[in-house]
């Protein structure tokens, strides 16, 4: 498996630059522009070989919460994750296991199971009451086991699996002071410790409808659908679904899907997508000098995350609307923290409240919050070629090359230059090197619209007492002020074919193919004609043959390959 990493803050915050050939802006996945011919029905899935992927961190937290409680901590640290083709979605099916996850997977699952069977919570959690706490009660270490290993396991367990796990309480309870309860605890760590808790391993079997092919088993099927709607492993109903066939039906894959769309946790899943698409791991090692943003701290940080969340939460979940209003919507959640940067009064001493930004403010959809524009800034000033790149690559799905290691940002990086006291004035000396012009030209005139807002997003409207000109274009669409730059994206054709080609991307582990394209053509058509709402998106694909489509058996040996990693790694740590 590969080990790729997303390049660091550091180089990231490099001034992109660099000799582009005609051609400086990849597409990716066969995306176009230009209006392709449409399926009216759902062409025939192509399929793709099943997966083995590593949870997420998002997936594990959300999965101990939905079995366990949440108030269950999880103790262990996650590594960096792997992000590819723009998403760690689909990092998570090349990423490799190291011995350093492997012992804080471990710390994780025994401090799980330690809390599980506490004396504050054996009452709530463990699903039975041995006759003696100091001798093996086999009913009840089976009951406990039944419980929770299918959960865990995301299918039902083998009789042998069942029995080992059994047995396992018995040893452990013989070996730790005969204490029972003590036994169900290693029994628990040890199940959350297999590949079948920490890896999502698909599995096949022979398709009845068609002789000599295969299609996932029930099982994988719901692990599918779970993790797609709610972001977390699949809940009792959804495995007994699996478990009676009902997800090989029409009807009763419906079903599940509106269950699920309709629960709580689906706005779960939409948070975890775009948390994904937006990068904010990144804000992990975001760092802003103190001296000249003091107002910018950890709880800034956080807030502004979980700011640009609730706008999209509102927006495409609770009012289900148009997907492209979070980029034109005013509506917006402060709290005093935020208050202070975007100079508006908060009420609210501790926690939320709704707000709007005002027609004055220069403000409007996410590109004008400080999730935004701070992340994408160097760390003591801004950066509209950051903020460009990001435009580009993040919500209209292209990539713009990374700057050749030898050219001079000397010129941008001087802001104390009087004789070029805006950004405006430095990029424009930096482009007359020959090896930047044409990449800046696709980059800077989008990031420009946004240098009203210094590095951490404070409105300003001048720098080095000079007038800023916000002035900017995308595509030959000129505009003047960040709103217009956002009404801009929101028409963009390739804003909502890039929200879907990422959606369907992150939900298969996978980039999409070549021969994909009438597919991804028809979810196009279906997400416009449903008025580019989230909700709909989703729907089509957890209902679509082709999410679940795949091309050949799985490997028989994938599972004991996977199981083989984590023993070998473990041994090393």
């Amino acid at each position: 498996m590969k080990n790729l990493q997303k390049p660091s803050v550091a180089r990231r915050t490099a001034i992109l630059g660099g000799a582009c050939a005609a051609l400086c802006v990849v597409l990716l996945g066969g995306l176009s522009v230009a209006q392709s011919e449409r399926a009216v029905t759902e062409p025939d899935p192509v399929g793709a070989p099943p997966s083995v992927r590593r949870l997420t961190e998002a997936e594990y937290r959300a999965t101990v919460a939905d079995i366990f409680g949440p108030d269950i901590s999880i103790v262990g640290r996650f590594e960096r994750p792997l992000r590819e083709e723009g998403l760690i979605a689909v990092g998570t099916s090349h990423s490799t296991i190291s011995p350093f996850a492997i012992e804080q997977y471990d710390a994780s699952a025994r401090g799980i199971a330690a809390a599980v069977v506490s004396e504050e919570r054996r009452e709530e959690l463990v699903p039975c009451t041995p006759r003696s706490p100091t001798r093996f009660d086999r009913n009840c270490a089976r009951e406990f086991v039944d419980h929770y290993g299918p959960l865990i396991f995301r299918r039902e367990m083998t009789r042998s699996e069942r029995d080992h796990y059994v047995q396992v309480v018995r040893d452990a309870q013989q070996r730790l002071d005969n204490d029972f309860y003590a036994g169900l605890e290693l029994s628990l760590a040890g199940m959350m410790m297999t590949p079948d808790f920490l890896l999502r391993i698909e599995r096949t079997e022979a398709d009845p409808a068609n002789r000599g092919q295969y299609r996932l088993d029930g099982y994988s099927k719901a692990s599918r659908l779970s993790f797609l709607l709610t972001g977390a492993a699949p809940d009792a109903e959804l495995l007994r679904a699996a478990g009676a066939g009902e997800l090989h039906t029409a009807d009763g894959l419906n079903r599940q899907v509106e269950r699920l769309i309709e629960s709580p946790n689906y706005e779960r899943a939409v948070r975890a997508f775009f948390r994904d698409m937006m990068e904010f791991e990144l804000f992990d090692e975001l760092a802003k000098d103190p001296v000249i943003y003091p107002a910018f701290n950890s709880s800034v940080s956080e807030d502004a995350q979980e700011q640009t969340l609730r706008t999209i939460i509102d927006t495409t979940v609770t009012r289900n609307e148009d997907y492209r209003q979070i980029f034109t919507t005013r509506r917006t959640h402060l709290t005093r923290a935020l208050g202070a940067i975007y100079r508006m009064p908060v009420a609210t001493r501790n926690g939320w409240e709704a707000a709007e930004y005002s027609q004055s403010s220069g403000r409007a959809g996410i590109l004008t919050d400080i999730s935004f524009v701070a992340l994408h800034s160097h760390p003591g000033r801004s950066s509209p070629t950051l903020r460009g790149v990001a435009i580009r690559e993040v919500f209209l799905c292209q990539i713009v090359p990374d700057p050749p290691a030898n050219v001079d940002f000397s010129v941008v990086q001087d802001t104390t230059n009087s004789s070029m006291p805006t950004a405006r004035e430095r990029l424009t000396a930096h482009q007359n090197q020959p090896a930047c012009a044409s990449c800046h030209r696709l980059m800077d005139p989008l990031g420009l619209t946004l240098e009203n807002f210094d590095g951490v997003g404070a409105f300003r409207q001048r720098e080095n007492d000079a007038m800023i000109d916000a002035s900017g274009s995308l595509d030959g669409r000129e505009f003047e002020t960040p709103d217009q730059l956002g009404q801009a994206i929101h028409d963009h054709p390739q804003t909502s074919r890039c929200l879907v080609d990422k959606m369907y991307r992150s939900a298969v582990g996978r980039a999409t193919t070549r021969e994909e394209r009438p597919w991804m053509d028809y979810l196009n058509q279906s997400f416009q004609a449903n008025g580019y709402r989230l909700p709909d998106l989703m729907r089509t694909i957890a209902t679509s043959r082709t999410f679940y489509a795949i091309s050949a058996a799985a490997d028989e040996e994938t599972s004991d390959q996977a199981a083989l990693q984590l023993q070998r790694n473990g041994e090393r740590s």
